[in-house]
């Protein structure tokens, strides 16, 4: 039988060095990602069963990563590990395609589990969010619209990108779109968040985690 393959997706390098052998023990590591970007390459490529990715990425955030992977209908799922336990980021992990979420100060056996549960298509939340709050997260009843939600995916990577400290023309390059492009992404960003700075921007992508 097959062992469960696994990409990993974390740019915490000493993390990752201490889960890798603990993974191994029941599963096979097809791929380590230390952004966004290579998580999505590796997914193509690797084509795995399951996906440990944080949230917080370089060059593209994990719940962005998600999106294309969706997207693309990649058959990979999802299993958030992070640091996060604030309800709407957990919200939107899971609108955005995750399986499973579990936070980094979780032990080594649920770990593990989430991992099966989350191969074998089982929906996993780290019991340190259960609870009456938890069973808003994965239903599709009314929400109020809010600016977080009102960006396109690409506008969310131009931001990320600007957040990070590129130029225009470097984040041009990444995306494969022109300079005159880009910059309009980040006028139609500052027109919609009603910001008037770069800084402003860079503030507003920290305050939704983009960062």
């Amino acid at each position: 039988m097959n062992r469960t393959s696994v990409l990993l997706a974390d740019d915490h390098v000493m993390l990752m060095d201490g889960l890798v052998p603990l993974i191994r023990q029941e599963f096979e590591i097809v791929g380590i990602a230390r952004d966004g970007r290579s998580m999505l390459e590796l997914a193509r490529q690797r084509r795995p069963d399951v996906i440990v990715t944080d949230i917080s990425m370089p060059h593209l955030n994990g719940i962005d990563a998600a999106r294309i992977l969706v997207k693309e209908a990649n058959s990979a799922r999802l299993l958030f590990l992070s640091m996060h336990a604030d309800l709407p980021l957990v919200e939107e992990a899971f609108r955005a395609g995750a399986s499973g979420y579990i936070l980094k100060l979780c032990g080594a056996d649920e770990f593990l589990k989430a991992i099966q549960c989350v191969a074998r298509g089982i929906t996993y939340i780290t019991p340190l969010l259960a609870g009456d709050l938890i069973s808003t997260l994965l239903t599709t009843g009314t929400r109020q619209t809010s600016r977080e939600t009102t960006l396109t995916l690409r506008q969310r990577e131009v931001l990320q990108l600007l957040a990070e400290g590129k130029t225009m023309k470097e984040v041009a390059a990444e995306l494969g779109i022109s300079t005159r492009t880009a910059e309009s992404h980040k006028y139609e960003i500052m027109r919609q968040l009603g910001v008037q700075t770069t800084a402003g921007l860079i503030r507003y992508a920290v305050r939704i985690k983009l960062v």
